[in-house]
């Protein structure tokens, strides 16, 4: 098993063990068929590939579990709204 798996930032920062095996399955898929690499590693390892794409903030599962490529730029905003959805009382 790889260490990045037994750590629970890696695990915290996906949201849960689910949501990490789900985004990592997703991502091997996407990999599998011909998309290219978000990170350099020296590796050919897919594995090694996507659990550093996890790490450096590069991919995230969004709201309808699909593997979405996160922008630097858009990071914050990504984080911000994954963390306090914006409600309205004339919602409820």
């Amino acid at each position: 098993m790889l260490e990045e798996l037994k750590d629970e930032e890696t695990v915290n920062k996906v949201g849960g063990r689910f949501k990490l095996s789900t985004l990592i399955q997703k991502r091997l898929v996407q990999l599998n068929q011909g998309s290219r690499a978000l990170v350099n590693v020296d590796t050919h390892d897919k594995m090694s590939i996507v659990l550093q794409e996890i790490m450096q903030d590069k991919i995230v599962l969004n709201m309808e579990n699909e593997v979405e490529q996160v922008q630097e730029m858009d990071l914050d905003a990504t984080i911000a709204a994954a963390e306090s959805p914006d409600l309205d009382a004339a919602d409820l």
